[in-house]
């Protein structure tokens, strides 16, 4: 049976409240959490990392960070803010975070490619969180996501992206002609590519 909240508005304050209460600062361990589905508060995030409550942007860093910490996406393709006590719908254009930073430690096979989100989660690629690029509609460019956690991607900002093409190599076995070390891993910079290379 589908729980819902009297109005958008209790829904919000009983998830600030049951967020609050779940845990220090961080993402919250939503995976060993079963609440009850209660619908939808009128929450969704745009393609270009603002979040919105009932249409309007939520302009805290802070809040928007709490609501990041306690989000998740389930099999079913659905993307949920997840409490001990709540699940409630949450609206993704695209990816619910966004890659606004990059830092390169390293070089060749040794390198590592390490990711700032939009809410500082901070994330390295490697076999555990993969690179991967998916045709963009309807310009047919590249666009490259890493896994942060979970299911939850980041969409990699154009500047971003720009830096890791200025990273690019070929690979020495010819795997996939172009791409770059991350981990201990070779990425592919390509759509639909053949599964990452570990090095040896």
């Amino acid at each position: 049976m589908t729980e819902t909240f009297a109005s958008p508005s209790q829904g919000l304050d009983a998830l600030l409240r049951a967020a609050k209460e779940s845990g220090e600062a961080g993402a919250r361990p939503v995976d060993k959490w079963n609440p009850p589905y209660c619908g939808s508060i009128g929450m969704s995030i745009r393609r270009d990392g603002v979040w919105l409550y009932q249409g309007s942007p939520i302009g805290r860093i802070a809040l928007v960070k709490l609501f990041a910490s306690i989000l998740r996406k389930d099999d079913d393709g659905k993307t949920y803010l997840v409490t001990p006590a709540e699940k409630i719908d949450v609206d993704v254009e695209d990816a619910p975070f966004l890659a606004v930073e990059l830092a390169v430690s390293g070089e060749g096979r040794d390198q590592a490619l390490t990711f700032r989100t939009n809410v500082d989660d901070v994330v390295t690629i490697d076999a555990a969180h993969p690179l991967r690029f998916q045709v963009s509609e309807p310009d047919s460019g590249l666009k490259p996501y890493v896994l942060v956690r979970g299911r939850l991607e980041a969409l990699c900002t154009r500047a971003v992206y720009m830096e890791l093409v200025s990273l690019a190599e070929a690979n020495d076995d010819d795997v996939e002609a172009v791409g770059v070390w991350s981990g201990g891993v070779w990425w592919p910079l390509s759509a639909g590519a053949s599964s990452a290379v570990t090095r040896k």
